[in-house]
């Protein structure tokens, strides 16, 4: 069936960790026999083959032996976290979820039938084949929500080729693309998932600290609050052997100042979107932001400095938008890259693209020069209209010291004067109390 490989990787490796939660560790025999239990009471439920489940957990053995029972069953599964739970009853009516099983924060699980039948096209083409498939909400930082359905078969095949098997810290949500790559990956090479309830860089440092953790899969914006924090210094960080980042740019000082910090620790760049899966990556060195991509059956182009990605675990679609692909079939995107060689490096997304007289100007270059300013904690940049350029910078910037707005925005003149051209220094400053980024993470450059 579709999880005979994972079903194997258990058996062979039954005495072996597998989760860490709430700092109780679960074998992999464990894991089977919960799976397996699962599996039985599906079969006895009012789930019935090919619904759509909506699973509201975290990384729990519950959570996980049910996300694997309901691939098993044929399920289409929509993970729910604690992240967008105010955006549950909009997901569910997107979806057309059939059923909800919660699972609480004490590994308890609920079931609720709802009276609905899933008829989207999609939805009735990936049923008629009998898979299990996947629906993967974007963050709706720049808009509203997507629903991306996979076909959970094509995403999950990458992992029946073996690699290393390590102690990873499950960062990325359970509901993000990472989090399901990171899941999958761990249980293919039998390694152990070490799960967390909070995401701060102190809770973060303790976990590595405590479980050994060696590999950490997280995002630019975190590898700098980590940094800003100095939480590092208070633990024990020697077993971490990889970091892997992705989600979004990363600022070239902020990588340079992590290598440095953490010179034993091999830093490697990943990509991947909600519609297409992660793929496989190769960074040209620990301290470079260029990379290549690629892997078994997958393809990329640029178009018009845009890259186009082609691969077997692409999304089916949208259930909520019109379908990104060309018509030979590539995946747009949306990313403005440069290229040297056969390595590509990330600028930014095209839609963030500021034009300011003709001259384009990305919002992460500028991010990065304020960053680096003293007393910068965070900065967000985006473009505003302007009568005169069409667009204007505008930075809107959290402060750790007391200064006052014309203040800083003197100093940060003469700071960003030998460092940015004079269209792309901010003609707009906003002081603002809060940092920019969700719970996932990542940069949030509108406040939405």
């Amino acid at each position: 069936m579709f999880t005979d490989f994972l079903s194997d990787i258990f058996s062979n490796n039954r005495e072996k960790d597998a989760i860490i939660w709430q700092g109780r560790t679960y074998s992999y025999r464990f894991l089977l026999k919960t799976f397996r239990e699962w599996m039985k009471q599906l079969a006895e439920s009012s789930v019935s083959a090919n619904d759509v489940v909506l699973l509201e957990a975290d990384f729990s053995p519950n959570a996980v032996a049910l996300l694997l029972a309901l691939i098993e069953h044929s399920c289409i599964v929509v993970p729910l976290t604690a992240s967008v739970k105010a955006k549950k009853e909009e997901f569910c009516e997107i979806a057309q979820v059939e059923n909800i099983i919660t699972i609480d924060q004490e590994d308890a699980v609920s079931f609720d039938k709802i009276s609905r039948r899933a008829d989207h096209e999609l939805l009735r083409q990936l049923k008629d084949r009998g898979h299990p498939g996947l629906i993967l909400f974007s963050s709706g930082s720049t808009g509203k929500s997507k629903a991306a359905l996979h076909d959970f078969v094509p995403l999950l095949e990458k992992f029946e080729v073996s690699r290393h098997a390590m102690r990873t810290l499950t960062f990325l949500l359970f509901d993000h693309i990472g989090g399901i790559n990171t899941l999958f990956h761990v249980f293919s090479n039998a390694g152990c998932v070490v799960t967390v309830q909070d995401r701060s860089p102190d809770d973060i440092s303790r976990a590595i600290e405590t479980h050994k953790v060696q590999l950490l899969p997280t995002s630019p914006t975190f590898i700098n609050l980590m940094l800003l924090s100095e939480a590092y210094r208070k633990y024990d960080l020697s077993s971490l052997e990889l970091v892997t980042y992705g989600t979004e740019v990363m600022p070239e000082s902020t990588l340079r100042k992590f290598h440095e910090c953490f010179p034993n620790v091999r830093l490697l760049q990943t990509y991947g979107l909600s519609e297409i899966g992660i793929m496989r990556s190769k960074s040209e060195s620990s301290d470079s932001l260029w990379m290549k991509i690629g892997g078994e059956g997958i393809k990329t182009r640029i178009v018009d400095n845009i890259l186009h990605i082609r691969t077997p675990s692409a999304m089916m679609g949208y259930l909520n938008a019109p379908s990104p692909f060309t018509p030979d079939g590539w995946f747009d995107t949306g990313d403005t890259v440069e290229t040297n060689g056969d390595y590509i490096r990330i600028l930014g997304r095209e839609s963030e693209i500021i034009n300011v007289g003709g001259e384009k100007v990305w919002p992460a270059e500028i991010e990065e020069v304020i960053q680096a300013m003293p007393g910068v904690e965070d900065v967000a940049v985006i473009g505003i209209k302007s009568p005169i350029t069409g667009q204007m910078v505008q930075a809107a910037v959290k402060l750790v010291t007391e200064e006052t707005l014309s203040d800083f925005r003197k100093r940060m003149r003469t700071f960003c004067k030998d460092k940015l051209a004079p269209f792309k220094i901010p003609q707009k400053v906003v002081l603002a109390d809060h940092s920019f980024h969700g719970g996932r993470f990542k940069k949030l450059r509108r406040g939405d």
